[in-house]
């Protein structure tokens, strides 16, 4: 019965780990996918500034551009939160997860 215990606090361990795992992941990914188009946007509407105040005129043309600009460059988060997302709920392979005959043993039946 001792053994049964040991095994059922094993199995809660390593459940609790994936799970952790599982949090990591999508923290990450959706951590570095911001990194670069936080970087992209900030450079993209520095130039406009920087387009504007060279040619007023074009402000109409600069302006529409840039949007265009920060809605394909914004895309990336949702990309990789989407993927975050992927690796959260269907990231476990079924290598990591018990199976029935390991839960058995475990409790002992």
């Amino acid at each position: 019965m001792n053994e049964a215990v040991m095994g059922l606090e094993a199995l809660v361990a390593a459940e609790a780990s994936i799970g952790q795992a599982r949090v990591l992941a999508l923290g990450l990914a959706t951590g570095f996918g911001a990194i670069g188009p936080g970087i992209g946007v900030g450079f993209l509407i520095g130039k406009t500034i920087e387009s504007v105040a060279r040619q007023p005129e074009m402000r109409q043309d600069l302006t529409g551009m840039m949007f265009l600009g920060l809605a394909l460059t914004e895309a990336i988060v949702f990309f990789a939160l989407l993927m975050g997302f992927v690796a959260f709920f269907l990231g476990t392979p079924e290598s990591l997860l018990p199976s029935a005959d390991v839960i058995r043993d475990a409790l002992g039946s």
